[in-house]
């Protein structure tokens, strides 16, 4: 995510290594360099002299302190204006009504179904409650079955109408079943359109005013650069949407749409999506998002997903287990399943501080834990719960029905091993006794 931008932006605050102090001179130099960056990652030509302006502006006059570089005072500076450029603070979602009404809007192929399906399930397991979806596109054949597979997968209702082409009255008669059975909120897949498709556009402002939504947000692919922007900017002037959700923002290597598109239109970026899973939207925070592209990392986005992951009596046993030396391969399955629910590997990665740049030209992704699973999943029953019990013919047979080898196998087992010894030393109390009996190097 932002690699490209991040690389540029980096190298352009290098050229205030090694100053003593900041200059009209330095400073100009550097901002050149970040405006090319800006630009490159197809951020909007007015916002990235804005933005640079700005910088040079708060930057010139003031003092470097002794313990701080020009250099990092000037990456302290553009981190304030990157997140103030991206809204600032975190803008929560509006679920008042009832029901709330949440309308989707957006261009074809934006993501738009796939959105309203991980909505409903962020809202019914993140706020606890009782989503309807309803599909209100009527032109594509396949849209109402799309939504139904995902309702399917998340335990969300699905309201359709097959044979009725008008979507306002297909919204209106959810949103009074809704109101029947107690729903809430109701999420309206309306048809993706283009901007200049007039009768379209009409036929979205009609649905807004029909069923005067608490929420309209505007979906729009992030990987569109200042198309997405434009397109934006349109929809706004018609129909003065609540929000922003940028899709695969995972593949978002430069940044354009997530640095524009509020100034553009001055409505907040409210959920980015960040992968195919249902799970895989996040709320939208600017300083967080700041952090990562200035290459800082994001750790607290990462202990989050954790934590919604992991939960405490499961953790708890775990810890009797390691504490036992008891962690078999088991458990070892199980963590894995957990962590690859948290998101791509490699963009976990990215969010510790430091990891990131380390791992930017390296192919990492879910798939690179399918030969470890495949290996694991050729164990018996037995094998998975006592290790010990996997000699050399246990192995052959392991390597052969996981279509791995022997030297694989052999890999997994002594990284497996040498983690259960580092966990059970840093179970309990071990660890501080570790601490202590450290040698010491004196001065």
């Amino acid at each position: 995510m932002f690699e490209n931008l991040s690389d540029k932006l980096d190298r352009a605050f290098k050229v205030l290594k090694g100053q003593g102090k900041i200059t009209e001179i330095n400073v100009a130099e550097t901002m050149k360099e970040v405006r090319k960056a800006l630009l490159e990652a197809d951020v909007n030509y007015k916002v990235a002299k804005t933005f640079a302006d700005n910088v040079k502006e708060k930057a010139l006059g003031q003092n470097v302190l002794i313990a701080v570089s020009p250099s990092q005072l000037m990456v302290k500076i553009a981190h304030q204006e990157l997140a103030e450029l991206m809204g600032g603070t975190m803008t929560d979602i509006n679920l008042k009504g009832s029901p709330a009404i949440i309308l989707m809007s957006g261009l074809q192929g934006s993501g738009k179904t796939t959105l309203s399906g991980k909505l409903a399930n962020y809202v019914k397991n993140k706020k606890g409650k009782n989503p309807l979806l309803v599909a209100c596109d009527v032109y594509r054949p396949a849209a109402a079955d799309q939504l139904k597979v995902l309702g399917e997968q998340i335990g969300v209702t699905v309201y359709t109408e097959p044979g009725n082409t008008n979507p306002v009255s297909i919204a209106k008669n959810a949103i009074a079943l809704a109101v029947r059975e107690s729903y809430n909120p109701v999420i309206i897949d309306t048809a993706g359109r283009l901007a200049v498709d007039e009768a379209m556009m009409a036929e979205i402002e009609l649905i807004k005013k029909s069923v005067n939504p608490s929420e309209t947000l505007f979906v729009v692919d992030a990987m569109t650069g200042q198309d997405a922007v434009n397109t934006a900017k349109a929809f706004n002037d018609r129909i003065d949407f609540d929000g922003v959700v940028l899709t695969k923002l995972d593949g978002d290597t430069r940044g354009g749409a997530a640095l524009s598109i509020r100034s553009v239109v001055n409505k907040p970026i409210k959920f980015v999506g960040t992968g195919e899973k249902m799970e895989a939207l996040d709320v939208f925070y600017p300083e967080r998002m700041a952090d990562r592209i200035l290459g800082m990392g994001d750790i607290v986005s990462l202990v989050e997903r954790a934590q919604e992951q992991f939960d405490e009596k499961q953790a708890a046993e775990l810890q009797k287990k390691i504490a036992k030396n008891k962690f078999d391969f088991n458990d070892f399955l199980s963590q894995l399943e957990q962590i690859k629910k948290m998101g791509n590997v490699k963009d976990l990665l990215g969010m510790i501080p430091g990891v990131g740049k380390a791992v930017k030209d390296l192919d990492i992704d879910n798939d690179s834990f399918k030969g470890v699973e495949a290996i694991i999943r050729s164990m018996t029953p037995a094998e998975r719960s006592e290790p010990g019990l996997i000699n050399g013919s246990r192995k052959k047979r392991i390597a052969m029905g996981s279509g791995t080898n022997i030297q694989e196998v052999n890999r997994l087992m002594k990284q497996f091993e040498d983690m259960r010894k580092m966990m059970k030393a840093f179970s309990g109390g071990n660890a501080a006794k570790l601490m202590r009996n450290m040698p010491v190097r004196k001065q």
